[in-house]
Parts: C-alpha cells; structure tokens; sequence
C-alpha cells in the first residue's frame, strides 16, 4: 500500500461541498417530518431542557450508543479517566445502538443527557440547525491535535463547533488470512475478480460474502461502494443530496451490479445481524464482509491477528477505487445542559490525547482522531487501517449520515431490504425511491 499523505489533505473531503452549504431553513424542513418519523419513544435521558449553566457541576450524564460489550467497556474507561482527573461523576445512560440513533430527534427535544453520543457531517448539522445541540466553538478552542479538517467536520452551517470527534473507521473486505492462505485465494483487484473469487468459494464450501441486515443500516454500505466505485464520488455525494435522480441509468447499473453479485451473499440477510455476520467470518464459514473496522469487536487473540483487509475492488478504470466510506463518531452536547462547565469540561477532555490514549489502549477496531494520541499501541490492522484513509482520495461518510435522517431511515432503508427480498423489479424500486425522494427534499 502507498505511503500515506497527511491525514488533514485527505479527511479535509470528510465535508462535501455540495451539502455542506445546505441552508437553515431546508434543514428545519427536514427535521419537521423526522420528528414524527424517527420513532415515538424517548430515549432515558437525564438533561434538563429547561436549565442552563447551572446545576450540579459535580455530575454529567453521558447518552451513549455504545451497547456492543467492546466499545461499551471502552466508554466506561474513558469516562472513568474523566472522573480520576476531573472529580466530576459521568452517569452513562446506554442504549441500543439502532434504537439511539432511530429515535434521537425525539430524544434531544425532551430532557436529553447533558453529552451525547453522535456522528459527524450531515447529521450532526442537521440538528445543529434545528437549535438541538449545543455550541462548542468555546469547547474547540481548549483542544489540540486536531487537524482543520475534523474542525470542519465538526462545523456547522453557522460557523460554530457542535461536534467532538472521537474516533473513526475505514469500510472495507474483511478476511481471515489463515483460511486465503489455506485456499490460495489472492486479493481480487476488480469486479470480475471478485466474481471469479466468489465462485470459487462457494465451490469450497464457504458464504463467499458474510452478509446482515436485519438493523437496516448494513446494506447501505453495499450501495455506497458500489456507487463510488461505478459513478465516483462526486455523484454518490450529489445523489445523497437530492441534486441526482434515482431513476438514472447511473444508479440502475448500481443495482444491476449488486443484483449480479447478491448469489454471492450469504442467505437470509434481513434475519442477520451485523454481528452474527462477523461471527460466520470468525468462524471460518464466510469468506469476505464488507464492514467497519468494527467488526474486529467480533474477535480476540490469534483470531483478531487473523484479521485482514482489502479495498473495494475496482469497477471502472476511469474511477479507480480509491474513494471509501470512512465515518467519524464523537460526541456533542445537549442545547440546555444540568450543568454547561461539568458538560464542558467533559467534553474538553473527550477530545483530548488522554481521551484517545485510553481508546487506543483497549480498543482494536477503531482509529482515533487526536492526532497526538500514541498510537504506536495500534495493532497492524489499525496501522493497515490508517493507512488506507491515509491513501484515500476521497471519503464519504456513509449513506445515512451524507443524506437527510428522514430519507435514510423511511425511504432507503426499506427501499434496500426490498431489494434484497426482490432484486427482480429495480425500475420500479428506483422509480418509488425517486418520488419519495422529490417529496421528502422539497418539503
């Protein structure tokens, strides 16, 4: 792999341009129809919307999505470094993953924690915009090791900070080398090579391609590989802001590509979760996962060693395959905090080397975005891992954080999992995602 560049020439694309200047008002829009489609329950929270900076600034309430046992442990011990150097008590208040994020619009227009688990780009201007989150600009001028580019990242419409990056993660194909080394296979370097490899895995015995998507979310992944790799960049980000239409012949041939590759996909995906995925590759029944670098939470020992990686091969020559999903996770801060300075002050330290230290030290399946963290604790897939972002050219941040929440969750969702159920009709899919889509982006 190439020498990476600096990491703030590549993650400066972290921004698209093309919805980055999204106005308030299409924002607020937006956010009216995710109120009633995000979900109807309130996530527990312990904030209170009706104070401000007063309050006990001797506890904090964190609201985390961090319910696998890796990174849930990982949370505890950053927030435990908090209490050891600060004195303030941190109550995490953790929630299913799927469940924070489906009902979050709800959650932060009720009495939401004081600090709360969230992603980068377009979601989190989204509720910036709509005066749910509260303004860190006072917050970033306290942190170092950051680059401009996870300043931008963290940036809203208005020019102020609302964002904390925590940590980050490349997608790409997952492997155990034992079991290619065992079978010969070699890295494919394009589509046909990966049909090619497929085909001979299910010969072997093996789910050539783990697969899940019983959360909804997993597939997106699938598509947007897909439309980096046939359409670039620039038209994945483009398609994702409502400027491109659905019913294209560009995104018919996605589909038709996907379509073509499905037999490769380990069977009933809709009754799978991401985990039990990564269990088949763990367990040497699959071949390949196209996933996170999370999906390291999923093995340990010899097995984690195991573990390695590929890019997304490429499809197109004239694009390469070079772009790739890459998200950016972190924290923001509840609008009307119990107590601003113990919210503040948490917050100063998430961002900090000490912060991302600890993250480094235990946990394996992920990057960290303190850049003056030690990382020389880093394993090799980390390392491989960083490498990769390093050589990218350009960088997404995944489907349902580059485009409105509302449209993510209540047209793509079920849009990909009838398409997994039925790849068969894909004119007519394209065609209800288009009109749901000119609704939704012109409310």
């Amino acid at each position: 792999m190439s020498r990476p560049r600096s990491q703030a020439e590549y993650l400066a694309r972290l921004v698209p341009p093309s919805v980055a200047g999204l106005n308030r008002r299409s924002l607020l829009a937006g956010a009216a129809g995710a109120g009633a489609l995000l979900g109807t329950g309130l996530l527990a929270g312990c904030g209170d919307s009706d104070s401000g900076s007063g309050g006990d600034a001797k506890s904090v309430s964190v609201g985390s999505n961090q319910s696998d046992p890796k990174p849930k442990d990982v949370v505890a011990k950053v927030m435990d470094g908090f209490k050891t150097s600060s004195g303030v008590t941190v109550n995490i208040n953790t929630v299913d993953h799927n469940t924070f994020q489906e009902n979050i619009n709800n959650y932060l227009q009720g009495k939401p924690d004081d600090v709360f688990t969230w992603f980068a780009g377009y979601r989190m201007r989204f509720f910036a915009a709509k005066g749910l989150a509260g303004d860190l600009s006072d917050v970033w001028g306290k942190l170092d090791g950051y680059s401009d580019a996870f300043k931008k990242a963290s940036t809203g419409d208005d020019g102020k900070q609302y964002f904390v990056p925590a940590s980050y993660y490349p997608w790409a194909v997952f492997y155990r080398k034992s079991v290619w080394q065992q079978r010969g296979y070699e890295v494919p370097k394009t589509l046909d090579d990966l049909n090619t490899l497929g085909a001979q895995m299910k010969k072997d015995g093996l789910n050539p391609i783990a697969f899940a998507d019983k959360d909804g979310w997993p597939a997106m992944g699938t598509f947007d590989i897909l439309n980096l790799r046939i359409n670039g960049y620039q038209f994945h980000i483009d398609l994702m802001a409502g400027k491109e239409a659905w019913t294209s012949d560009k995104v018919k041939k996605v589909f038709d590509t996907w379509a073509g590759l499905l037999p490769l996909h380990q069977p009933d995906s809709l009754g799978r979760t991401w985990q039990e995925a990564a269990q088949s590759l763990q367990q040497k029944k699959s071949g390949m996962y196209l996933l996170g670098l999370f999906v390291g939470q999923q093995f340990s020992g010899a097995d984690l060693d195991d573990l390695d990686f590929f890019t997304f091969p490429e499809i197109d020559s004239t694009i390469g395959a070079k772009a790739l999903d890459a998200p950016i996770d972190g924290y923001m801060m509840a609008r009307k905090p119990k107590s601003k300075d113990a919210a503040q002050k948490l917050l100063t330290y998430l961002g900090s080397k000490e912060a991302a230290d600890i993250t480094v030290k235990n946990d394996p399946s992920t990057l960290v975005a303190n850049s003056g963290a030690d990382t020389g604790a880093y394993t090799a897939l980390q390392k491989k891992a960083a490498e990769l972002v390093g050589s990218a050219t350009e960088i997404a941040q995944f489907l349902d954080r580059d485009t409105r929440p509302d449209f993510a969750s209540t047209v793509m969702i079920p849009a990909l999992q009838q398409f997994i159920k039925d790849p068969k009709d894909i004119g007519g899919l394209l065609t209800s995602i288009e009109n749901q889509k000119k609704s939704i982006f012109t409310s």
